[in-house]
């Protein structure tokens, strides 16, 4: 399709992109595009050979897909977090298709038609458009500070495929269980992809990572939960335990599973160091050890999402609607504040900026995932280790299974399933078999005639 673009064939080509778009293909004749155009159909055969020859010459030359490449690029410059550019990438492709239902509805229902020469060159200008959002969300990935667990472009190509298949089955069936609207879709996307194709920490657990279920930690009163955190002080700088495929060989992990939990003096010389930084970073600590969310979950918070009242303090997670997670009060075996009276509540109450996140920089915008890092190092720099943020939403996930949580319903707090909460269990597991231990230790041992 070499052919010159001379202003009749771009006269053409806008015209067929019109048609296109707001009657579908199939509706679509060659004699209405050289009608609209003003040109004899015969041009359309001479020039296009026929009307796929003018659909593929639409895709090519009619600049939808450098378009696209221009509007991510720009969007990769503005984009605040990994989460955000998902959303806006997956709400931007759905609203798109939403535009030309008729045009997506004809060019899968016809694709069949086609010539293979047509087919293998819409497949081109399709992978040009992956490649586009690759880098797109190479850029997103990086400035959130993540991993990826596949290449950008099997990210890319998987993103692009469930958006067109749920555009298909939404433009071609009338009403249809599988998803309640357009935003649960979306939210369970984007919830997809944050948990099973990147990790917040190179070497720490991918969120979505694949385990298997343990019988949950038993229940014990709060002075034995103190006694464990107290006990496995003087011993252990941190708890660590790694979990690999070859515990259980029928489970294949792309890496292993470490869980690195940070003791209780060690949280609470954190928490006393963002106390001494100020209110913002005193409420961020509290909130990672207190709620054990991740820096992509805290920076979309808003005040909106945070509640409390005499019995509870309550934070709905903005990526899922349906899940809530509470504050806690205690947090290994020490209590900062009550629900109402606390390191986030003193926070929110002395602001006097009209920015509706939760944390916010110093001019007053939105938090980043590199800020929240960036203030987690600084509450941290004193210490000689250097601890990854990601071990306070550890640190928080293994205290809920020691003080008696069920692996199923930490599961409904964290969003992870039971599976994937085995190395937590099991490192849970660890330290309460240390506890009674040391325990039974300090037990006088009875005579053995008795």
């Amino acid at each position: 399709m070499a052919a010159k673009r001379s202003p009749a064939r771009k006269k053409l080509i806008a015209t067929a992109l019109e048609l296109f778009a707001t009657q579908g293909v199939t509706e679509t004749t060659t004699r209405q595009i050289a009608e609209r155009a003003g040109v004899n159909e015969v041009t359309i055969f001479r020039q296009f050979g026929n009307k796929h020859g003018l659909l593929l010459a639409t895709i090519e030359e009619a600049g939808v897909f450098s378009s696209i490449a221009q509007v991510l690029a720009r969007q990769a410059r503005e984009v605040s977090g990994l989460d955000q550019a998902l959303r806006d990438y997956v709400d931007g492709r759905l609203e798109a298709l939403a535009a030309v239902p008729d045009f997506v509805r004809s060019l899968v229902g016809e694709a069949g038609q086609y010539a293979p020469e047509y087919r293998q060159a819409i497949g081109r200008e399709l992978s040009q458009a992956n490649r586009f959002v690759a880098e797109y969300l190479e850029t997103a990935i990086r400035q959130g500070h993540c991993q990826a667990l596949l290449p950008a472009e099997q990210i890319a190509s998987l993103l692009n495929s469930l958006i067109l298949g749920y555009a298909v089955l939404e433009f071609t069936h009338e009403s249809h269980p599988l998803w309640g609207d357009r935003q649960a879709f979306l939210n369970h996307l984007v919830l997809l992809f944050l948990r099973g194709a990147v990790q917040s920490q190179p070497g720490g657990l991918a969120l979505g990572e694949p385990g298997v279920a343990l019988a949950s930690s038993p229940a014990m009163d709060q002075g034995q939960q103190l006694q464990v955190q107290r006990r496995l002080m003087p011993g252990e700088s941190h708890g660590t335990l790694k979990i690999s495929s070859e515990v259980r060989p029928e489970i294949r992990l792309e890496t292993e599973t470490i869980i690195e939990d940070l003791p209780a003096p060690l949280v609470h010389d954190i928490l006393r160091q963002g106390k001494e930084q100020g209110s913002q970073d005193y409420a961020l600590i509290y909130v990672l050890f207190g709620a054990g969310l991740s820096p992509e979950e805290i920076v979309a918070l808003e005040r909106q999402h945070h509640s409390c009242d005499r019995n509870q303090q309550l934070l709905r997670i903005p990526q899922d609607p349906t899940r809530l997670v509470p504050i806690n009060q205690w947090i290994l075996g020490k209590r900062y504040g009550s629900y109402l009276k606390n390191p986030l509540t003193q926070w929110l109450k002395s602001r006097k900026d009209s920015c509706p996140t939760l944390f916010i920089t110093a001019e007053k915008t939105p938090c980043s995932v590199a800020t929240i890092a960036e203030r987690w190092r600084i509450c941290t720099a004193k210490f000689s280790a250097n601890f990854p943020l990601a071990q306070a939403q550890q640190t928080w996930r293994v205290e809920m299974l020691v003080r008696g949580m069920s692996q199923e319903n930490l599961s409904l707090l964290t969003g992870l399933s039971p599976l994937a909460l085995e190395p937590y269990a099991a490192r849970a597991k660890v330290k309460l078999a240390l506890e009674q231990a040391i325990q039974l230790d300090q037990r006088r041992p009875s005579d053995g005639g008795e």
